[in-house]
């Protein structure tokens, strides 16, 4: 079977697994285990073969056009390079695990057949997106994630928290797609053309009329399907969905979507000086901002996804210095050990029986409770907090490599202070990073909070899943860096001494000040009643209650709902707690700014089409019913009527007649 062959199989596999699954799910629920395992199964093996073929050699190139549009052609088109070779197997690879994973972790769902065929679905999109050539096909599979994540995220549409994040990031997301899809005109248009390797090779000639205005409406896409700032504020909510959902979404689909488009079409940014400085600003403020609110959330996944957002902020970073190469490989990194950080939740929430427990204020003896987990989560921490000779490390580092390269090292496409940008905001997130990892081993394991009923030990294909995600976690980063280069750009991944000492310094500096934190905070709650609000380091139990509801956590009545003053992030961030727990009041001022005025301007409308528009329809069609009714009056059915009306009729007319005859 040819490579081709084989590659079209990839994302069709899960496309048709979907499709019956939503067939046999009521009529045969005995198969909606293995259609929701083995066809991903299938696609991840698949996409081996097809990587190994590539080999990290030429791209390979097939199309055929699906329909003519009389100017610029559509075409059903592959472009598979090193880059697509490799993200099609993690894609693969997490969703194989996610699918596993469900089966245990939401076993007893009603809804599991619809959830297992949205996930198949959820995989054959970005499947699409990954091996696609033709950005319209690229794009089709970029709106089916959308659409997925909106199903998926609501899953328990029974509480209010699900159907308002579930709405949240499908309108967000749009948001920014409107301008992605005029970007993606304006790009054909200038290349003539929506073949990915057409555009390439347009841009290589310098035949784009207007790259900085496509770039920028591109990257208002790449914002909100990769939860950048400022369109990153639907993915916290987000967190209101099923946990492998979420390990779905943060590790493999969706955001990850939007970092390999840039990747996919670097050039075309790189055509513009100014989109790439305004590329690195935006990670920048992603990196910096998702640190100090991942350092204040209560809730374990909310954690979770402001560190995603902080993740994807690096590999925009590195793209945003020229280095596609640094971004994938910490693509690649990141999709391991988030995968492995969610579903370890996942457990824990699993053997809590309750979502009540995923604020970490709560929790309490899990460490026994939960060994794998345990012991999982922690190899995914130093992963993530960048400690050597973990995964994340190398990733990170080839980052911060590629930043200080550029900062130091002027090219012509690349300004200098993209470079710093990069760099600093990349340093102070390694220290923010290895804080707030910390504080979450910390408080999740060795927390001092109330302990939920054991719901019996969690089942086998959880578990395994955890320890199967743990490998590459620990060993991927040291293999890779010295084999990417071949499958990528060529470009050394090699971590440099400089930015080594400084990332692992500040990593380290982090983790360090916020166990000491924890200490003296715990010493403090030692000695203070408990559940007293003097012993709450703010003493407002307003605030509390608000800060609860921001992070969807409950508010503190007695004891055991009380929040953990042993909370180190509290002393580590003080006065700015308040405000980074609340995500920095972003939607309040998104609020202010877009969602009141709409409303004002909708009830405006409103008032005009009941108050006026139908006043005057309603007054058109008062005459003619007035009229009609006098009319009705007449036609009394009575004969002596009609023939007395009739006589008096002729009376009238005759006297009309004899009166005008008589002045003539």
């Amino acid at each position: 079977m040819t490579t081709t062959t084989l590659a079209v199989l990839v994302p069709l596999l899960p496309f048709l697994g979907a499709a019956a699954g939503l067939l046999l799910g009521r009529t045969a629920p005995g198969f909606v285990r293995p259609l929701a395992v083995l066809p991903t199964l299938a696609a991840l093996a698949l996409a081996a073969i097809v990587a190994v073929r590539q080999g990290g050699h030429a791209a390979i190139d097939s199309a055929t056009e699906l329909t003519p549009t009389g100017s610029v052609p559509v075409e059903l088109a592959l472009h598979i390079d090193g880059f697509a070779a490799l993200v099609a197997v993690l894609v693969g690879f997490v969703a194989t695990c996610v699918q596993i994973y469900s089966t245990g972790y939401l076993r007893d769902d009603p809804r599991y057949p619809s959830y297992a065929a949205l996930v198949s679905l959820f995989t054959s999109a970005m499947l699409l997106v990954v091996y696609s050539g033709d950005l319209i096909v690229l794009l089709v599979g970029w709106e089916v994630m959308g659409i997925c994540s909106y199903f998926l995220v609501g899953h328990y549409w029974e509480t209010p928290e699900a159907r308002a994040a579930s709405m949240k990031a499908f309108l967000v997301t749009k948001l920014g797609d409107v301008p992605f899809l005029i970007g993606l005109f304006a790009l054909a248009t200038d290349a003539g053309s929506f073949r990915i390797t057409t555009v390439l090779g347009t841009v290589a000639s310098g035949g784009l009329h207007h790259p900085t205005l496509i770039a920028l409406l591109l990257l208002a896409g790449v914002a909100g399907k990769s939860a950048q700032f400022p369109l990153h504020t639907w993915l916290p909510d987000a967190m209101a969905g099923p946990t492998p959902v979420s390990a779905l979404i943060h590790a493999a689909t969706m955001v990850a979507a939007g970092v390999y488009f840039v990747a996919r079409l670097l050039p075309v940014f790189e055509a513009s000086s100014a989109a790439m400085v305004v590329l690195a600003v935006m990670a920048a403020v992603t990196m910096a901002g998702s640190g100090l609110a991942a350092l204040a959330q209560d809730d374990i996944k909310r954690v979770l996804a402001y560190s995603t957002i902080g993740q994807l902020g690096y590999m925009t970073g590195a793209l945003a210095v020229g280095d596609r190469g640094a971004g994938v490989f910490h693509l690649l990194s990141h999709g391991a050990f988030k995968a492995l950080l969610f579903l370890a939740a996942g457990v824990i929430i699993h053997a809590s029986g309750t979502n009540s427990l995923a604020a970490m204020s709560r929790m309490g003896n899990l460490r026994a409770r939960v060994p794998d987990a345990f012991w999982t989560m922690t190899v995914a921490l130093l992963a993530l907090a960048a400690i050597p000779p973990f995964s994340g490390f190398f990733s990170k580092e080839s980052v911060l490599g590629a930043a200080e390269h550029a900062a130091t090292e002027h090219t012509s496409h690349i300004p200098g202070a993209a470079g710093w940008i990069v760099l600093v905001a990349g340093l102070l997130t390694a220290l923010l990073t290895a804080a707030y990892a910390t504080r979450l081993w910390l408080l999740a394991f060795h927390g001092k909070g109330v302990e939920a009923p054991d719901h019996g030990r969690q089942p086998v294909a959880m578990n395994a899943v955890l320890w199967v995600l743990a490998v590459p976690s620990l060993a991927l980063g040291g293999l890779a860096y010295r084999v990417l280069p071949d499958w990528f750009d060529g470009r050394d991944l090699t971590p440099t001494l400089t930015t080594s000492v400084l990332g692992t310094g500040v990593a380290l500096v982090g983790g360090i000040v916020t166990y000491g934190a924890w200490r003296q905070t715990t010493a403090l709650a030692a000695r203070a009643p408990l559940g007293a609000v003097a012993a709450h380091p703010e003493g407002d139990a307003g605030l509390v209650e608000a800060e609860a509801i921001a992070s969807h956590t409950p508010a503190y009545g007695d004891v055991a709902s009380a929040p953990d003053p042993a909370d180190p992030g509290r002393l580590l961030l003080g006065p700015l707690h308040r405000h980074a727990a609340t995500g920095f009041h972003l939607d309040a001022v998104y609020g202010a700014l877009f969602v009141r005025p709409v409303l004002a301007a909708a009830g405006l409308v409103r008032f005009l089409d009941r108050e006026v528009v139908d006043t005057y329809v309603q007054g058109a069609g008062t005459l003619p019913r007035l009229l009609g009714a006098a009319v009705r009056r007449a036609q009394t059915g009575n004969l002596q009527t009609y023939v007395s009306a009739l006589l008096a009729g002729t009376v009238v007319l005759t006297v009309a007649v004899l009166l005008v005859a008589t002045g003539a």
